[in-house]
């Protein structure tokens, strides 16, 4: 199963995408599945609950004004240029509010794995996304409310309990069961790569079989704001951090956490609570930002700077193991 874990993980935006083209030829073969997109989400975040540990809270602390510029940003710069795009490409009022929910989700879990890569500030990434996740069910339905709700109707309430009911218990369902079950938690650990990788693959394939003819109708125009939203983010996202004076490895941390988001969630909102069609934007992203953060972090990873925080420690082990 380790082994299985590694190969997903390290195949994952190919997986996906042939997944995706599957459910592209036969998408009634999976059009059906949207109402399990919610609970396949609160698997993977029930395991992120159960990777998280004592000292990743303490890394938010170390360095408070890194974590709230971060943060900052993550929540400002990626739903407002998710809006803009929309705007300026004139996307149909589905896809406009993907854009915006993709843009207003957290950050997601794979830019740890990212930063760590990009020889960055591993620490301060998990702090980032610990934070973003547990901020969620205020500021994403809050956006999606401000910026989406000028494209289609937005119930902020309902939102917010879908975020809770999908993020928030089953993260800390997750924590208690590692301080509660250590060993079982432990012997668990080696495969929740592998089902974040086949949670995600479900979800992309049942948004792209239940919108099959939306993608073929608006694909490349799709793409191209998914592609930019990203790009965006991670140039964004380091130029702040530059500006706020954060060290090399810093900035690298911050723009991948800005450029990387939570994907997975943004689908399972949009599936939820408006339809599939608006869902396509967060299932190409949840594609094209592994690939961008492959090739970002491999092209760090052969620079690296003076100031890489030597604390990265036992989170750099545990990346590496």
């Amino acid at each position: 199963m380790e082994k299985l874990s590694r190969f997903t993980g390290a195949w994952f935006p190919l997986i996906v995408l042939i997944a995706a083209a599957i459910a592209l030829l036969t998408p009634d073969t999976f059009s059906s599945w949207g109402p399990a997109v919610p609970w396949m989400l609160a698997v993977i975040m029930l395991g992120m609950g159960m990777t998280l540990t004592l000292a990743d809270f303490k890394n938010i602390g170390r360095r408070p004004l890194a974590l709230m510029f971060g943060v900052v940003a993550q929540y400002t710069i990626m739903p407002l240029i998710g809006y803009l795009l929309a705007v300026l490409l004139s996307l149909p009022p589905e896809l406009a509010v993907g854009m915006v929910l993709v843009g207003a989700a957290p950050g997601g879990t794979a830019s740890n794995v990212m930063v760590y890569l990009a020889r960055g500030d591993t620490a301060l990434s998990v702090a980032m996304t610990t934070v973003s996740t547990l901020l969620a069910p205020f500021l994403t339905p809050l956006l999606v409310l401000w910026l989406g709700g000028t494209f289609l109707p937005v119930s902020g309430g309902d939102l917010f309990v879908s975020i809770l009911q999908i993020v928030l218990v089953p993260i800390i369902a997750g924590i208690l069961l590692r301080i509660l079950l250590p060993r079982m938690v432990n012997a668990i650990l080696p495969i929740l790569p592998f089902v974040s990788v086949l949670g995600v693959t479900a979800v992309v394939v049942t948004v792209v079989g239940g919108s099959a003819d939306t993608l073929l109708a608006v694909g490349l125009l799709l793409v191209v704001a998914v592609v930019l939203h990203n790009l965006a983010g991670l140039t964004f996202g380091y130029i702040i951090a530059k500006l706020c004076r954060q060290p090399v490895s810093g900035c690298r941390a911050v723009s991948i956490e800005v450029g990387m988001q939570n994907s997975g969630l943004a689908a399972a909102l949009a599936t939820a609570h408006f339809s599939p069609a608006a869902a396509l934007p967060a299932a190409i992203f949840s594609v094209w930002h592994n690939v961008s953060g492959s090739l970002v972090a491999g092209f760090w990873s052969r620079r690296e700077p003076a100031d890489v925080v030597a604390n990265n420690g036992e989170l750099a082990q545990d990346m590496e193991r």
